[in-house]
């Protein structure tokens, strides 16, 4: 699916794209993934209900599940944005002023990508360019089990532990629905980018809708896998 944005994006037939979602339990490596930071098997993986993926995006080794917020930005960068390392700090920043939302304080680490606190990092970033269209981009940890990062070293980083707003708020933890909102709102600010919001399973237009699930059926009501 994000791979047919990515097209139609470069192609210009769709404008700038917005994925945000919620992953099933998986390991990705990115382009520096190295197996050597997988501490398990694949049969260990396999039985504990975590998939295995590699992923065309840049970075290393980390882990999604439920709980986190995956941002999957499709957008043709120009302006602040125009170099890789203006867009990542973008990234950074969304979730840092996310964090301020639920009084956390995020930070940036000095030579490491992502969002940090106190208690670890809170966000990873790992994204691509294609023809100056990003894609991949940044997962949030809000509540994800986090024992699933116990199974990497994630992000190829010894020693550094990992947060969510969970483990640094306890019952204060704002809900999914919350944390969503204010990466959407504050993406759309740093980024410049004024946002229709559609539901994967609502009415939207008929180039997206198509692009998400497929084709549709003139036999039926709905849409063809494609």
């Amino acid at each position: 699916m994000q791979h047919r944005i990515l097209k139609a994006r470069q192609e210009e037939r769709i404008p700038d794209t917005v994925l945000i979602l919620q992953h099933e339990p998986v390991v990705t490596l990115g382009n520096r993934g190295r197996d050597n930071y997988l501490l398990k098997t694949e049969a260990e993986y396999n039985a504990m209900g975590i998939d295995l993926f590699h992923a065309e995006r840049g970075g290393d080794v980390t882990y999604h599940g439920p709980g986190q917020w995956v941002l999957y930005p499709i957008l043709h960068l120009g302006g602040n944005e125009a170099d890789s390392h203006g867009y990542l700090s973008n990234l950074e920043e969304i979730a840092i002023q996310t964090l301020g939302d639920f009084g956390v304080e995020g930070f940036r680490k000095e030579g490491k990508s992502g969002a940090w606190t106190d208690a670890g990092k809170i966000a990873a970033i790992g994204f691509r360019l294609k023809k100056w269209v990003s894609f991949h981009g940044m997962s949030f940890n809000v509540g994800p089990d986090l024992s699933g990062f116990q199974t990497i070293v994630p992000c190829g980083l010894v020693g550094e532990p990992v947060a969510s707003l969970k483990t640094i708020l306890g019952a204060a933890c704002p809900e999914m629905d919350q944390v969503r909102d204010s990466l959407l709102n504050h993406f759309s600010t740093i980024c410049q980018r004024d946002l229709e919001r559609f539901d994967a399973d609502g009415e939207m237009p008929e180039a997206l809708a198509t692009l998400i699930h497929g084709e549709r059926d003139p036999t039926r009501s709905g849409f063809k896998s494609v």
